[in-house]
């Protein structure tokens, strides 16, 4: 069969025509089996989540988020939440799947409440720095 291939094609039989041959009968099998795949984009991207941050405070309450990361979100013996460094997707994520802490599954909260809890944290605000309280800079420069 080689050999007829050689004669009607007039070329030589090579590893790479093979691979170049294979490559395109894979190819069609694959346009045969899924007509309808087209590489166009998405028409509709999903909007980013804002949440209420009065609405993620009751949340916070009611589930006594406070009881480990404090009222202020920095004082308890849960992580640090403020300032809050990660992004909603990644804050509902964490909170999905978390490491130190019960995960929170969507049962239990929605994307919604997530994103409210995220955006009250948010909306906590930053403790000072050392420096900028002035007992604590006496303190340091007297050391």
């Amino acid at each position: 069969m080689i050999k007829e291939r050689k004669a009607r094609t007039g070329r030589k039989d090579t590893f790479s025509s093979i691979l170049y041959e294979l490559f395109f009968a894979v190819l069609a099998l694959f346009a045969f089996v899924f007509p309808n795949v087209s590489a166009q984009a998405p028409t509709q991207i999903a909007a980013p989540l804002v949440g209420n941050a009065q609405t993620g405070k009751d949340l916070y309450l009611r589930y006594s988020c406070y009881a480990c990361h404090s009222y202020d979100g920095h004082g308890g013996a849960g992580a640090r939440l403020v300032p809050m460094r990660m992004t909603v997707e990644r804050f509902s994520t964490y909170v999905r799947n978390p490491r130190q802490m019960p995960p929170y599954s969507t049962k239990l909260l929605s994307e919604a409440q997530m994103a409210d809890i995220w955006a009250y944290i948010k909306s906590l605000p930053v403790s000072p720095e050392a420096k900028d309280i002035p007992l604590l800079a006496q303190i340091m420069k007297g050391r």
